[in-house]
């Protein structure tokens, strides 16, 4: 018999382990067996809650999701003036947070896995679609031209992010003085 209330527990460790699985392998070249063992638990119990590792590999990326949410969110509850509100935006994209190896690992396969795994593409989208839409709404009071500038900030910040993560020694410090120089330039210096 099943112990109640311990599914939750379990796909939160199940979760948890794919990251870190993801982390050290570097890939989603892991297998089932090896994240259910991290975890402490059976691979006909991973199965169980999620059917395969492509299920449990989107399960980990909404959870990195929900947290970079929670990050943003965070520093937009700071932001007084829309210009703040694009430097939140820029400076939750290049948290400390964001260049855990396992995170950025966990990032790399997803970005691998978008263009031949249709749900991982829509993920994906789904994170680029809120990321423009709130860097729209933030621009709108800024520039003549919010929803091109938020693409290209958009753009711009997904790159500045893959190069600070695949370099030897990541400086997310640089990357966002990048993208809030870019913003200036955008909005002008004295907004």
């Amino acid at each position: 018999m099943p112990k109640l209330g311990m599914e939750p527990i379990r796909r939160a460790a199940l979760v948890k382990a794919t990251i870190d699985c993801i982390g050290a392998q570097g890939s989603l070249d892991v297998t089932v067996s090896q994240i259910a063992k991290s975890a402490g638990m059976s691979s006909a119990l991973a199965h169980h809650y999620f059917g395969g590792k492509d299920q449990i590999f989107l399960a980990a990326m909404r959870s990195i999701l929900r947290d970079f949410g929670v990050e943003v969110r965070g520093r937009l509850r700071d932001a007084l003036t829309p210009r703040g509100r694009a430097e939140a935006l820029i400076s939750a994209s290049f948290a400390p947070s964001c260049f855990d190896p396992a995170t950025v690992s966990a990032w790399m396969t997803l970005y691998a896995q978008a263009t031949t795994q249709p749900d991982m593409h829509r993920l994906l989208r789904l994170y680029q679609r809120r990321l423009q839409s709130n860097l729209t709404h933030a621009l709108r009071p800024l520039s003549v031209t919010p929803v091109d500038d938020a693409h290209t900030l958009a753009a711009l910040i997904d790159g500045l992010y893959l190069r600070a993560a695949l370099s030897r020694s990541p400086n997310p410090e640089a990357a966002q003085a990048t993208a809030l120089r870019t913003l200036d330039q955008m909005a002008g210096a004295n907004t």
